[in-house]
């Protein structure tokens, strides 16, 4: 392989630069205090030569996005591969790193998964690419899932059910992870929202009227949704 020019070193460091100048800015000022001018006066830069790296705000804020989402990916997968292969602790050490990312980080979180920002449309649309960097961080959740769904199949609606009421809106989510059943999509999907919103709950200050530590309401939560996916979940006693 050839070794890059140093042109295109040059280019990769700025590209870096310029997405971290915008990272900055999300992080202290939120969303909209993230532009091109505000980047290029911190870099020395004139705003018509940060075009040459971005041709627009929106475009900048898609590759900030990526990067975040494979940012992410790489906690989840890191804490994964330290559970071991059991995919129940798996599931149960992504989930803690998710929260653990998110709620050290609410400002990405916000952009990612909070209200979509501007120039995002093109971005969530295209998730049901396998290689989009949403799909790939979704992807590590439905490994694990897959696999317990593959050793016995786990208590899920009836599969025609499934297909009648939520078909359509799973087919996305089934065809960016390789047509897993439908089953699994679900279980995934009914997962996500469950432990997604508590996340989104305690990042945005909307749990505190309620209860004083999180961490415990979390894993109680975490530990009901491992709980399902398994073939013959342990009745309450």
């Amino acid at each position: 392989m050839t070794a890059p020019s140093r042109r295109e070193r040059l280019r990769t460091a700025t590209l870096a630069e310029i997405k971290d100048g915008a990272r900055r800015l999300l992080v202290t000022g939120g969303v909209e205090a993230v532009s091109l001018r505000a980047i290029a006066r911190d870099m020395g830069m004139t705003a018509p030569a940060i075009y040459r790296y971005f041709p627009s705000l929106e475009a900048l804020v898609a590759a900030l996005a990526g990067d975040l989402y494979d940012e992410l990916r790489l906690r989840l997968e890191a804490a994964r591969d330290d559970a071991g292969a059991e995919p129940v602790d798996q599931l149960l050490a992504m989930g803690r790193a998710f929260r653990s990312w998110s709620v050290a980080h609410p400002a990405e979180f916000g952009l990612m998964f909070g209200a979509r920002a501007p120039g995002l449309d093109a971005f969530v649309d295209d998730c049901v690419n396998p290689d989009h960097p949403g799909a790939r961080f979704g992807a590590v959740f439905v490994q694990p899932i897959f696999e317990l769904w593959h050793r016995a199949p786990f208590p899920t609606p009836p599969a025609e059910l499934l297909q009648e009421r939520l078909g359509g809106r799973l087919e996305p989510l089934r065809l960016s992870h390789g047509e897993v059943p439908i089953e699994v999509a679900y279980a995934l999907l009914s997962g996500w929202t469950r432990l997604y919103g508590l996340v989104a709950m305690e990042v945005f200050g909307q749990l505190a009227w309620a209860v004083t530590e999180a961490d415990a309401l979390f894993e109680l939560e975490l530990a009901a949704f491992t709980a399902q996916l398994r073939a013959d979940p342990p009745s309450a006693s």
